[in-house]
């Protein structure tokens, strides 16, 4: 990337509009590094992925299930799902949000 792209506040992020067909808005990408910002409401019908991904809470709290174990997680928090993994957040707040970090090659 030649410029750094402006900040972007999590309320921008969150005011951007879904789009059709997606849980999550697109924040940046550059090559194989992509940052979404993922907020269910409800209840999160994740499926795996085919590349690792970060999160980091940036609102909120719940559970982050990776597979078959649970983990409570809150405002600030770094969580991890492998390529594949089945994951999902349950039991979360009406203001949780998360940005996602999607990186490397597809596996």
């Amino acid at each position: 990337m030649q410029h750094s792209p402006p900040p972007l506040t999590l309320a921008a992020a969150l005011a951007i509009p879904l789009p059709s067909g997606r849980r999550s808005v697109a924040a940046f990408r550059d090559g194989d590094l992509e940052v979404r910002l993922h907020a269910p409401k409800g209840h999160d019908p994740q499926t795996p992925h085919d590349r690792d991904e970060l999160y980091i809470v940036a609102s909120g709290a719940g559970w982050f299930c990776v597979e078959e174990s649970s983990t409570p997680c809150k405002t600030g928090d770094l969580l991890f799902a492998a390529a594949h993994a089945t994951h999902r957040f349950e039991d979360f707040s009406n203001d949780f949000a998360a940005w996602v970090i999607f990186y490397g090659p597809q596996k």
